[in-house]
Formats: structure tokens, C-alpha cells, sequence
């Protein structure tokens, strides 16, 4: 590999955290120069996002509260892998349990690090169409407002900054931009 004096060799590695969701790990690394440095990592088993396009041309959105944040959010549907899970087969049912919705129609759109500079999570952004209502099935501890929006109320929700997280949007960014070069389908 042509970056190979970036490495950061770990020298000693430390989980200091282990929870239901993510681990928190504290490595000793040695920098490019010969000196050691700490780098605290959260580890993750990664996510999926799925934009979520109905047949009249609308984005499916939710909202809900995020503690992190202390805020309710906007968001696309989204949700983190389970043990073994491919990102696929994640799409698909987180699609199914927080908007009730199935596609016939599904695209990777890209995979993506949410924040590298001290996590590493990966989440797969999938892109869905040929949407088919069912029935909702949230986790227990999962409460969400369902939203079909148009392109204007996107647009309008991105400027009163109520989508303010980076999946959701690079997704809407994504819609718009094939919306601008293909027409209302896309």
C-alpha cells in the first residue's frame, strides 16, 4: 500500500467499555515519527440507512428523540446490524419495522464511516423503491413519527436544520441531485 507511513502500529490495546451497543477501546499507538500516542476508539457493529422513495415521488422520513443530541431529529429509516447480519437482509427489516413499508426495488448506494476520527462504524446506504405499506413493527424502546415528505419540505427541513444528522443528509442531498438529472422518478 502506497500509505504505509501513515500506520499507527497499535502497541497495547485496552477495552474499557463494553455495553449493548458499542465498546470503547484505548490503544498505545506508534506514530509515523517513532513517538507513541493514545487513540480512544468506539467500536461498532455497524448500521444500515435506507432512502426510501414512495412511487409519487416522496422520501420516507422519521422522527425521533436522540439523548445523544438531546433533540428530536429527522431522519431516514435507519438501524444498526444484528450479530452476523449482512446489511442487506438489515435494510430490509429495519425498513419494515420503523415505517412498515417493503421494496421490490433496492440499490447500495454507498457505505460510509460516520465518524472516523475516533469510531468505526460503517453505515451501508441503500436505496429502496417499489414501496409496499404493511404493518409497523417498532423495537420496545423505539418510539418514531412517520413522515412522507416531497422535495420542498426536504428542503425545507434541512434549512431549519431539523435534519442535522450526516446520513440522512447525504441521502437527501443524493435525492436531490438525481432528482435535478432524472426527473420527479428519482
Amino acid at each position: 500500500m502506497q500509505n504505509d507511513h501513515l500506520q499507527e502500529p497499535t502497541l497495547k490495546s485496552e477495552t474499557i467499555y463494553a455495553g449493548k451497543v458499542v465498546k470503547l477501546q484505548v490503544d498505545t499507538v506508534q506514530l509515523p515519527n517513532g513517538h507513541q500516542a493514545i487513540r480512544e476508539i468506539v467500536r461498532h457493529p455497524g448500521a444500515v440507512a435506507i432512502l426510501a422513495i414512495t412511487d409519487n415521488g416522496k422520501v420516507l422520513l422519521v422522527r425521533q428523540f436522540r439523548k445523544s443530541c438531546g433533540r428530536s431529529l429527522v431522519e431516514i429509516p435507519a438501524g444498526k446490524l444484528e450479530k452476523g447480519e449482512q446489511p442487506f437482509d438489515s435494510a430490509k427489516r429495519e425498513l419494515m419495522e420503523e415505517t412498515g413499508y417493503t421494496a421490490s426495488e433496492w440499490k447500495h448506494l454507498h457505505s460510509m464511516f460516520t465518524s472516523p476520527g475516533f469510531a468505526d462504524e460503517v453505515i451501508h446506504l441503500f436505496l429502496a423503491r417499489g414501496l409496499r405499506k404493511g404493518k409497523q413493527s417498532l423495537d420496545q424502546d423505539e418510539f418514531l413519527d412517520l413522515m412522507e415528505v416531497d422535495l420542498a419540505e426536504a428542503e425545507r427541513l434541512l434549512a431549519a436544520n431539523e435534519v442535522a444528522d450526516a446520513k440522512t443528509i447525504t441521502a437527501l442531498y443524493w435525492w436531490m441531485k438525481e432528482r435535478a438529472q432524472a426527473g420527479p422518478r428519482a
